[in-house]
């Protein structure tokens, strides 16, 4: 491997075990490395420090060990077996009532720019750096050998998530097994999941934890869910015993992939309507309320420059959503935006509750489920806020 020298006092961040080094902090001339080569770092006094992948940006290095050793199969098979560990010490997996689950959540699991999603027999691996795509292939030999026959397909999902200058000579592909979608169980209800055209990998798994707290609250109760995508908050609701459920998005597709959902686990169900719909051209039009109002939108904001936008989105949403709620009923909303932070969005549903002229009372907050862990050195995995308000 090169080496990277960093510059005097440039070190301290990764002692405390964060795992990037900014472009500004590099005492070594990057020229003549390759973007998704592996490299040693050392302090300008030559200490080792990490081993990471290199890639030409702000984030010029993402730490992957912080031992100095091989990077091979075997690493990697350590390294999902200690993945695999952490689930089994909460729910998952559990084949009974739960076969899809996020295995590898990047920084969370010591491992920057890789995620990997497990629906039942089949791994989607979506790669997010250049180092993680070149290591791909050692990635899939290692999940084979963790799982064993309990693997059936791995899928490589990661054109749409590396750099445009290196991601358009990319193709997702099977890197085991053949195309297919499954159906997956979690918590015991029936979703179809295509990992090749749905979004993310196929399903909003972190969510999970979330839809069962709703299921919880929505028996007798009406519910609209927008941006209802596979129709998750639906299912949880009827299952919950919902007298009305009310599925809004403004894909085709994703009509229809929750009219399937619902049909695989209720059948023909009347208390069930999917709309293909502009969320925010509905919730303006219509008048009715609901005991449940669900908010569940794509991340209004991907970098700091576009934040503020993101944040007025955010508040003319909830200010439309809040006039749908009944007295007395519920506002379950969330933002998935990294750079709009708890406290940013908790001030901006206090302004939409306060433009919306409507007293609410906090009952939850709400973040990513456990199988997308956070480390405590990398305060930046944590992306996924949700508040449940009483809405008087």
């Amino acid at each position: 491997m090169q080496e990277i020298i960093l510059k005097k006092g440039k070190e301290f961040p990764l002692k405390r075990f964060h795992p990037w080094v900014f472009s500004g902090a590099l005492k070594t001339q990057t020229k003549g490395i390759e973007e998704g080569e592996k490299v040693r770092i050392v302090d300008a006094k030559g200490n080792f420090l990490g081993i990471a992948h290199f890639q030409d940006g702000s984030i010029a290095l993402r730490v992957i060990s912080w031992e100095d050793r091989p990077i091979d199969v075997s690493f990697w098979k350590e390294k999902i077996e200690k993945a695999l560990a952490v689930r089994n010490t909460f729910f998952i997996p559990n084949a009974e009532h739960t076969n899809c689950f996020r295995l590898i959540h990047a920084e969370g699991d010591g491992l920057p720019g890789l995620i990997i999603d497990v629906y039942n027999k089949t791994a989607v691996i979506q790669a997010h750096s250049i180092g993680m795509h070149k290591d791909i292939n050692l990635i899939s030999e290692a999940l084979q050998l963790v799982f064993g026959s309990d693997l059936s397909s791995v899928y490589s999902k990661s054109q749409a998530t590396l750099p445009e200058r290196y991601g358009v000579g990319i193709a997702d592909e099977h890197l085991l097994g053949a195309p297919t979608s499954d159906i997956v169980l979690e918590n015991g209800y029936k979703f179809m999941v295509n990992w090749q055209t749905g979004q993310k990998t196929g399903f909003f798994l972190d969510q999970r934890v979330n839809r069962a707290l709703l299921g919880e609250y929505s028996a007798g109760k009406t519910v609209l869910n927008t941006f209802a995508y596979s129709g998750g908050f639906s299912i949880y609701a009827l299952a919950g015993g919902a007298e009305k459920v009310v599925s809004v998005d403004i894909s085709k597709t994703a009509v229809d992939l929750i009219d399937e959902n619902v049909k695989i686990s209720f059948g023909e169900e009347e208390r069930h309507t999917s709309l293909k719909a502009d969320v925010m051209k509905y919730l303006g039009e219509e008048e009715e309320e609901f005991d449940i109002v669900i908010v569940d939108p794509p991340a209004f904001a991907k970098n700091v420059r576009k934040r503020h936008n993101a944040v007025m989105g955010y508040k003319r949403l909830n200010m439309m959503a809040i006039d749908r709620v009944k007295k007395g009923g519920l506002l379950f909303t969330y933002s998935c935006s990294q750079v709009v932070d708890d406290k940013l969005f908790y001030d901006t549903i206090v302004s939409a509750s306060i433009e919306a002229g409507r007293p609410a009372r906090v009952l939850h907050k709400l973040s990513q489920g456990p199988d997308h862990p956070v480390s405590i050195y990398h305060k930046e995995g944590h992306y996924l806020k949700g508040l449940v308000l009483r809405m008087d």
